[in-house]
């Protein structure tokens, strides 16, 4: 699912994706059937030590252009090549867990290099130009015939965000919502989610800030896009869309089979199974979810928003 923005203060992104089957077998699970010949790396390090990469002594990550909140932040210099956010900074979400990642393949920062990989061709069939990918891209099966997903470093809510002391703010309930009409970009899995699981009108958009212009414009009722994407834009100190407020989240089961954001790799890449290592031991030392809580939760100044379920 997915991204971009407009305005002021420039939005987060988005980005979305389709998330339509279950999730594929944990590596953890295949490992465990190896035979004896062929052991088990003990650390996502040692893993690393046998996989492949684009070049000799450099981890090369790719993702978007713009580099949107809360994802990345920190800015960028006048003469970057990157738009709104550096990811070499190390902060906002997602460069936080890909610096935290390389750490546990065994680089270090100035090991790792970006490069620009736009949305759909990270998991597009062919040749890569990237180790891994991190771009708020949602699983699907479909998407994991042509490239390799890791495990889950966040699992997505979908969200409802629409302008204060509108119709649209009455309603209680998803079966309420069915009346209205709600915006995503075509091919995400919010404007899935609009159809099957809220069976409203999906206004259609290419992109998020052109949805997002839409309700600022009033032709559409209200856009759904990823939880953490609803908070930046309707934060009050940002305002994407001006006098918002996020009404809604939605179960992680309305998209089916669970949504979750996963690094790509290209079809069977020998580094998967050590990015699952990684966000294993990030998961299991407490970093992963302390990452999640300072760029997810911490930085967020919208209150409590319901769940909306069926």
């Amino acid at each position: 699912m997915r991204k971009f923005l407009l305005g002021v203060a420039l939005l987060a992104v988005v980005a979305a994706a389709c998330a339509e089957e279950s999730e594929p077998a944990s590596p953890s699970a295949d490992a465990s059937e190896t035979t004896s010949t062929s052991a088990t790396p003990a650390t996502a390090a040692d893993c690393a030590v046998g996989a492949t990469f684009v070049a000799d002594g450099v981890l090369t990550i790719g993702t978007d252009n713009p580099a949107y909140p809360p994802y990345f932040q920190g800015g960028s210099d006048k003469d970057s090549d990157w738009k709104i956010n550096d990811p070499t900074t190390g902060e906002g979400f997602e460069s936080a867990v890909a610096y935290e990642i390389a750490s546990r393949l065994g680089f270090t920062d100035d090991q790792v290099t970006w490069t620009v990989v736009k949305f759909a061709q990270s998991y597009a069939p062919g040749p890569k130009t990237f180790d891994f990918d991190i771009n708020q891209i949602s699983y699907s099966a479909k998407r994991a015939q042509a490239a390799d997903f890791s495990e889950s470093y966040y699992d997505v809510n979908q969200a409802l965000v629409v302008v204060e002391k509108t119709p649209i703010t009455d309603a209680t309930s998803v079966e309420e919502l069915a009346a209205f009409t709600l915006a995503a970009p075509i091919g995400t899995t919010s404007y899935d989610l609009i159809q099957s699981y809220i069976g409203a009108e999906a206004g259609v958009y290419q992109t998020l800030a052109d949805s997002v212009a839409a309700l600022n414009a009033g032709q559409v009722d209200g856009i759904v896009v990823d939880y953490p994407t609803a908070l930046y834009i309707a934060d009050p100190f940002v305002q994407q869309v001006k006098n918002s407020t996020v009404l809604a989240q939605f179960p992680n089961d309305a998209v089916e089979g669970g949504e979750y954001f996963g690094t790509v790799q290209a079809k069977d890449s020998t580094l998967t199974p050590c990015i699952n290592l990684a966000l294993q031991e990030m998961k299991a030392d407490g970093s992963l979810e302390a990452i999640t809580t300072e760029w997810l939760s911490e930085k967020t100044n919208v209150g409590e928003v319901p769940v909306f379920s069926k």
